[in-house]
């Protein structure tokens, strides 16, 4: 390996009942694309928190192009030559692209200088981008672009990802990467986080592996199998979910000509939107986000009301009804936002399982709270979808990310729904937690359920849905056999093609 850029040794972090990073030791080389794999809770996040300045390490030491390198605060990290992108964007939607990018550095320059070199780094790296525009205004593929192109303003040594294509269209994807080798040609280091393995082997150089908080393997991923870097991260192997193939039965759902006004001022209002979902069969909902996911998701919820006809539960009208009353006849919903939507974030697992099961799990009878109903309920959820944490007691925002996805989605699957919609079901979740969910979500459509699976996640959707959609500005494709369908076909429906449009363009 030639010299390093980046060296970590024996870098450690404890926090009280858990040590998230031991004895973590590798070194990344100038140019090298270089990704960190594993589990959710294997230590990912405080170790490139520790690289970043967000976390002091216990113990362990780091060097930066040869010289000590131990960053008490982002801004030295980055005066060091490091950039990060989060997985989730910080930036105001009122702002343009301009203001938002200076409200990041530490000295901006003035804003007609700095619109200008936001063009010229833009157009050089392939990411065009308007400084003037409002970033509520922008897909997400666009503002993803602003998080980027802030860091190249830095002319960075190591730029750190996050999940950068959780949000993007295949075609967005390419040209993510074809900026990713050009940087990687010029000399910057990247260290890429990302739980979608196929993407791993076609941009990385070299992979360390992270488990219980310990390096447990490196590979290089184009010689290593999706499959065997999935195995080293959980160190089991792992059985893909299996579909039942039944036949579907009568209409749970249907949504006719269902028209709404986001609430947001950026928002997208959807348009017309007509489907129907059948009992035991899985709709695939697909669509770069931004473009209806949630107020698709909060007009079936009941949250946004819609025409009384326009939503029908089993062929009775809900458009006009609320959350509880669509719950109680059988209509769930897990929403994308888990920390905040879908669970309260300082209340506990067992409270967080009797706020949405109260009704179907009986847990509040004549208006008394069965307590210890509840705590059975959570501890359920708990055991049947492994959910890493110390007890129901726990408060839900001291889950990981992932682990507190599995306490969402168990808790729905756990009441036994007519229909189950669910957004982005598997965002953020390692390989092994993902299989687990999109499993349960097929034995509950073998068992019956209508489900909806609203996801940006390509793979996810053509391996569980049995007919796929697109949104784009609200509205939504041809709704197709999943089967056969190519990427790029899902690729041009998502960017809004629709019909003999994909099929030209196909062609």
């Amino acid at each position: 390996m030639a010299t390093p850029l980046i060296d970590i040794r024996g870098l450690t972090k404890a926090y009280p009942g858990v040590v998230a990073n031991d004895d973590i030791s590798f070194a990344i080389a100038p140019g090298e694309v270089h990704a960190l794999l594993g589990e959710n809770g294997a230590g990912k996040s405080t170790l490139v928190k520790m690289i970043y300045g967000l976390v002091r390490p216990d113990s362990g030491a780091m060097t930066l192009s040869g010289a000590p390198f131990a960053p008490s605060q982002p801004r030295e990290a980055r005066e060091s030559g490091v950039a990060m992108v989060f997985q989730h964007f910080s930036l105001f939607d009122a702002l343009n692209v301009a203001e938002n990018i200076a409200l990041g550095m530490e000295t901006p320059p003035k804003m007609r200088d700095l619109a200008r070199r936001i063009r010229e780094i833009s157009h050089e790296y392939g990411l065009p981008l308007d400084p003037d525009r409002t970033v509520g205004d922008l897909s997400a593929g666009e503002r993803q672009r602003v998080e980027i192109v802030r860091c190249l303003l830095q002319d960075p040594k190591l730029l750190i990802m996050d999940e950068p294509t959780s949000v993007l269209t295949p075609q967005e994807v390419d040209i993510l990467f074809q900026t990713l080798r050009q940087l990687s040609a010029e000399g910057t280091s990247i260290l890429y986080i990302s739980h979608k393995l196929e993407e791993i082997r076609a941009l990385c150089d070299e992979a360390t592996i992270l488990r219980l908080g310990k390096v447990v393997g490196t590979c290089v991923p184009r010689d290593t199998t999706a499959r065997d870097m999935a195995e080293m991260m959980v160190g089991t192997a792992l059985t893909p979910p299996a579909r039942a193939g039944q036949a579907p039965g009568d209409v749970a759902l249907e949504v006719d000509g269902l028209s709404l006004r986001s609430p947001s001022q950026f928002g997208t209002s959807l348009k017309d939107l007509r489907f129907t979902v059948r009992q035991g069969e899985i709709l695939g909902i697909g669509g770069v986000a931004g473009n209806g996911q949630d107020e698709l998701l909060g007009a079936l919820s009941g949250e946004l009301r819609a025409a009384r006809d326009a939503v029908r539960l089993a062929g009775a009208p809900i458009g006009h009804l609320g959350p509880e009353a669509r719950r109680k006849r059988g209509l769930l919903t897990a929403p994308e936002e888990r920390l905040g939507h879908a669970a309260a974030p300082d209340m506990s697992l067992m409270e967080n399982a009797l706020l949405t099961g109260a009704a179907r799990k009986t847990l509040a009878p004549r208006g008394l709270i069965n307590w210890r109903g509840a705590r059975v309920f959570a501890e359920d959820i708990i055991a049947r979808f492994d959910v890493r944490t110390p007890g129901p007691l726990s408060a839900a925002r001291a889950l990981s990310g992932g682990n507190l996805q599995k306490f969402v989605i168990g808790r729905e699957v756990l009441q036994a729904p007519e229909v189950l919609v669910v957004n982005q079901p598997t965002w953020g979740v390692d390989a092994a937690a993902a299989a687990a969910i999109r499993q349960a979500l097929l034995d509950l459509a073998k068992n019956g359920a209508a489900i909806l699976c609203i996801s940006q996640d390509l793979d996810e959707l053509m391996e569980i849905a049995d007919r796929f959609g697109a949104l784009n500005e609200g509205r939504l494709s041809e709704i197709r056999p999943a089967a056969g369908l190519t990427v790029k076909e899902i690729g041009l429906m998502m960017g809004g093609a629709h019909g003999m449009e994909v099929a030209h363009a196909e062609a």
